[in-house]
C-alpha cells in the first residue's frame, strides 16, 4: 500500500493543472455533438420574430418622395439677365450657403411646425392635429402638454427616414405611419414645412441686408453730398491752379474722395435692387422630383435586421451552451483527479509529523 501512495504521491503539479490545448478538430467535435441545439436555437428566435412582426406588431406603411435643393445657380442666371438690363450685376453665386438638408429636415423646428397641422385619418377621425393624433391614448392637460409636445417631437422625427445620394445631393424622404394615405400626407407636409422654412430664413436674411444697405446707402449719400460741396468750395476759391502743384493736388485729392463715395454709392444701390428682386421671389426652395405616393404593401424597415439578428443571437446562444455543457462535462474528471493528486499530497506532508503506522491504517 505504502508502494501505490509513494507512486500517487511522485504526480507532479503540472500535470493537473497544465491547460489543455484545444484544436481545430475539438471544436468540430463540440459542435457536432450539440449540432441540434445550435441549429433549433436560431431557428426558434427567427420564427419568434417573424410572427411578432407579422402578427403581434402594429401595420406600418412608408411612403416617400425624391427631393434636391433648388439649383441657384440656374434661378440666380434667369435674375441675373432681368437685372443686367437696368445695369445692376448681381453677386456672385458661389459664396452662396449650402443647406444641409438632412439636419433640417429632422430637426425639432420642422416637427414642431408639423404637430400643428390637421390630418384626415380613418383610425381618429378628420381635421386632427398631428400632436392629438400621436397623443390620442393619453391624456392631455395644462399641466404635462409641454411633455406630450417634446415625446411627440421624438416620436415623429423617429418616423422620419433619409438616405442622400452624394453624387447627385438627390435625398430620398419617407415616413412612416400607421395608415397609408396618412404616410403620403405626412411626407407632402414635410416637404411642405421644409420649403416654408427655407423661404421664411431667406426672407428674413434678406430683409436684414435689405435695412443694413438702405442704412449705408443714406450715410454714403450725406459723406457724398459733404464731399462734392468741398470740391465745388475748392474750384470756386482756385480758379487758376495750373501753376501751383499743392493746388493741383489737393484737387486730385478731393476728385478721388468724390470718385470712391460715387462708386460706393452706385454699388450700394445695385445690391439694393438686387435685394429687392430676391424679396419678391417666390420660387420653390425644394424641387420635388418624385412625389410621395400612397403605399400598397406594408413597410418592412427594420424586420430583416431584427430577423437577422435574432438568427445570429440563437446561433451565438447555441454555441455558448455548447461550451458550457462540455466545460462541465470535462471539468466533473478533471475535479476526480485533482482531489486525487490533493488527498496524496495531504498524506506525502502529513507524514513528517504522523507515524507511518497511522497512516496506513488510515489508507487501509
Amino acid at each position: 500500500m505504502s508502494e501505490r501512495l509513494r507512486k500517487k504521491n511522485q504526480i507532479q503539479p503540472e500535470s493537473v493543472f497544465d491547460e489543455k490545448e484545444v484544436s481545430f478538430a475539438d471544436i468540430l467535435i463540440m459542435l457536432s455533438k450539440n449540432i441540434k441545439i445550435i441549429l433549433i436555437l436560431p431557428f426558434t428566435f427567427c420564427t419568434l420574430m417573424i410572427i411578432k412582426s407579422l402578427f403581434f406588431e402594429y401595420p406600418l406603411y412608408l411612403s416617400s418622395a425624391k427631393i434636391m435643393s433648388s439649383n441657384s445657380n440656374g434661378i440666380k442666371s434667369q435674375a441675373s439677365g432681368i437685372a443686367a438690363r437696368f445695369g445692376i450685376s448681381l453677386p456672385n453665386t458661389q459664396s452662396e450657403q449650402k443647406w444641409a438638408y438632412p439636419e433640417i429636415i429632422k430637426s425639432r423646428t420642422i416637427a414642431r411646425s408639423m404637430l400643428k397641422r390637421t390630418f384626415d385619418t380613418e383610425k381618429f377621425g378628420p381635421q386632427k392635429s398631428l400632436l392629438q393624433i400621436f397623443n390620442q391614448n393619453k391624456r392631455i392637460s395644462n399641466v404635462n402638454l409641454e411633455k406630450l409636445e417634446i415625446l411627440a417631437v421624438n416620436d415623429l422625427i423617429n418616423r422620419i427616414h433619409i438616405s442622400e445620394d452624394k453624387l447627385t445631393s438627390i435625398l430620398t424622404v419617407g415616413i412612416t405611419a400607421f395608415e397609408p394615405s396618412f404616410a403620403k400626407n405626412l411626407t407632402s407636409t414635410l416637404i411642405e414645412e421644409l420649403d416654408n422654412h427655407q423661404k421664411n430664413y431667406n426672407k428674413g436674411k434678406t430683409s436684414e441686408t435689405k435695412i443694413f444697405i438702405q442704412g449705408r446707402i443714406i450715410d454714403t449719400e450725406k459723406e457724398l453730398v459733404v464731399a462734392e460741396e468741398r470740391l465745388k468750395i475748392f474750384r470756386d476759391r482756385n480758379r487758376r491752379i495750373e501753376n501751383s502743384p499743392s493746388l493741383l493736388l489737393e484737387q486730385q485729392r478731393l476728385n478721388r474722395e468724390v470718385t470712391v463715395l460715387t462708386g460706393v454709392f452706385t454699388t450700394l444701390k445695385q445690391q439694393l435692387e438686387t435685394t429687392k428682386i430676391e424679396e419678391v421671389r417666390e420660387s420653390d426652395y425644394v424641387i420635388i422630383i418624385d412625389p410621395p405616393e400612397v403605399p400598397i404593401f406594408r413597410s418592412n424597415i427594420g424586420r430583416k435586421k431584427r430577423v437577422f439578428f435574432a438568427g445570429i443571437f440563437g446561433i451565438s446562444l447555441g454555441i455558448l451552451f455548447a461550451m458550457v455543457r462540455e466545460f462541465l462535462r470535462n471539468n466533473n474528471q478533471d475535479e476526480k483527479e485533482k482531489i486525487i493528486f490533493a488527498k496524496g499530497l495531504f498524506i506525502k506532508n502529513l507524514s513528517y509529523f504522523i507515524p507511518k503506522k497511522i497512516i496506513n491504517r488510515f489508507n487501509n
